[in-house]
């Protein structure tokens, strides 16, 4: 056949195919193959979360370049100070979305070590009867599994929120003690904005940032960290 090599090996033939198939019934095999699934899988999480850091390290600079420029003279715009929280957001849309991509994988990790490793360390029992079919359903159709609004809040509350809160500080600061012999609201005014107009936007902006991030929601986030208690030999350790 035109597919076959010459040792007449076929890959597309059914026995070819399902090469795989005898490692799910064979617990040997299975055994040997999901150490090489767990590397890969733990791997490609630490590649996502290398991008992750990536984001937020260049938003901590823009923000870190904005405030001292924004400070660097009283001929600098105030203005400059909401662009850079325009700039900030959008590294929070990037993150985001980088959030969800390592969180799907994250999750498949998290899969592998509660039913498998912390199965094997004391066997009461898989945590999810059902791990092995969602797993293999995952790898065939991976899905996101971290709505976009929890992805939005969690990384408001873990990192973006604090440094919107330097910006709007910073701002208010610029506007009013920075400048105390011009009116604050000349100050705040952008071109063609009012300064009352100026803040009501502004305002209303944090007003939804704080909503967002703290508006209750159920968790489907598969962090490795749930409960704040210390398991108690983490609390021997530090009693020792």
């Amino acid at each position: 056949m035109a597919n076959e090599g010459e040792d007449g090996f076929d890959p597309t033939k059914q026995d070819a195919r399902e090469v795989a198939g005898d490692a799910a019934e064979n617990r040997e095999e299975f055994l040997t193959l999901m150490p090489h699934f767990y590397r890969g899988a733990l791997s490609q999480s630490g590649r996502y979360l290398d991008r992750l850091d990536l984001t937020v390290d260049w938003a901590i600079a823009v923000v870190t370049a904005v405030l001292a420029l924004g400070f660097q003279s009283s001929d600098v715009p105030p203005y400059l100070i909401p662009i850079g929280m325009v700039a900030l957001s959008m590294f929070l849309l990037f993150d985001v979305r980088r959030y969800r991509s390592y969180d799907a994988i994250r999750a498949r990790v998290r899969l592998v070590e509660e039913n498998v490793y912390a199965n094997a360390l004391n066997p009461v029992g898989a945590t999810l009867g059902e791990w092995r079919e969602e797993l293999s359903d995952d790898l065939r159709k991976p899905m996101l599994k971290v709505s976009y609004r929890e992805a939005l809040s969690r990384r408001l509350k873990r990192v973006y929120l604090p440094l919107y809160v330097l910006l709007g500080v910073a701002w208010l600061f610029r506007i009013t003690l920075f400048v105390p012999d011009e009116p604050w609201r000349e100050t705040a005014a952008v071109p063609g904005v009012s300064g009352e107009t100026a803040i009501g936007i502004v305002g209303v902006f944090y007003l939804v940032l704080i909503l967002i991030t703290f508006w209750p929601q159920k968790r489907e986030a598969k962090g490795e960290f749930h409960g704040e208690e210390a398991g108690d030999w983490k609390e021997r350790e530090e009693t020792e």
